[in-house]
């Protein structure tokens, strides 16, 4: 699974690292996070289209969800594209995914599948939500398998909400990952009962920046408190996130691996 994907750099640098990673790790199910898609903040159905062309599989959004509005119809439509589970009931999109595992580019039939589902934070975030882990019981309930492999992505600011959030699915699904602040830590680990667990998976855009953003653009900011747009940065572009496996018939975890693509500005799609 991606981090946050920023901007044009971010989808570039994905778009560069999924065969080289394809290649290392042999993927059956490629995930990212697109919230930050469209041009720092958001994601458009063109967008989706290119980032699912490029090989990822399935798309989570965050806060960011309806920044861009024209997205709400494939949130209806796409059976590979989800909103955060703990908004409001009459929230557009999905509150959770199936997703087959796939060789050659078909279902592998031989695999189960995957169901993915994220929530919001509720600590220092701009957009409210219920609370996430009364939701995700609730959405496990709703999951129509027996003993499924689930990934949980925890879309929140503070560590120690995310990390809660670890412990309490810990044995009761496969992955809990957070995404959000853009910056990877380094605590990639199988916890007690087998739930594989990271903090924050880190962007994939360009590292000379503030999170993604302008580095000028930003200082100017906060040491005039004048406006200035935050603009998508370009420099040194990465691709960051985890390698996850599981073990099919004990639905856990049984290796996670920190991964950091740098991209090539001099290769394709960068020319």
């Amino acid at each position: 699974m991606f981090g946050d994907i920023v901007g044009g750099p971010g989808r570039r640098a994905v778009a560069q690292a999924i065969p080289i990673l394809r290649e290392k790790y042999k993927p059956d199910i490629v995930l990212a996070n697109a919230e930050n898609a469209a041009n720092g903040s958001g994601l458009t159905p063109e967008l989706f289209k290119k980032i699912a062309a490029s090989g990822v599989d399935a798309m989570t959004l965050g806060d960011h969800v309806y920044r861009k509005q024209e997205i709400v119809s494939t949130l209806e439509t796409a059976a590979n594209l989800i909103r955060p589970a703990n908004l409001p009931r009459g929230a557009k999109g999905k509150r959770w995914m199936k997703i087959d595992a796939r060789k050659n580019g078909q279902i592998n039939p031989d695999l189960p599948p995957v169901f993915v589902m994220t929530v919001l934070g509720r600590i220092y975030m701009g957009l409210p939500a219920d609370d996430p882990f009364a939701t995700i019981d609730a959405v496990l309930a709703e999951v129509p398998r027996k003993d499924p492999i689930v990934l949980v992505e925890v879309h929140a600011e503070t560590t120690s909400e995310k990390q809660a959030m670890g412990w309490y699915l810990d044995g009761r699904v496969a992955a809990v990952v957070g995404t959000h602040t853009h910056v990877a830590t380094a605590d990639a680990r199988i916890l007690p009962k087998g739930t594989a667990y990271q903090t924050d998976l880190g962007m994939c855009g360009p590292m000379t920046s503030v999170l993604g953003r302008s580095v000028d653009a930003v200082i100017t900011h906060m040491t005039t408190a004048m406006h200035a747009p935050y603009e998508v940065a370009e420099g040194d572009p990465r691709a960051n996130g985890v390698f996850i496996e599981i073990d099919e018939n004990s639905r856990r975890a049984t290796a996670i691996e920190r991964f950091e693509v740098k991209a090539d500005v001099n290769a394709p799609p960068f020319m």
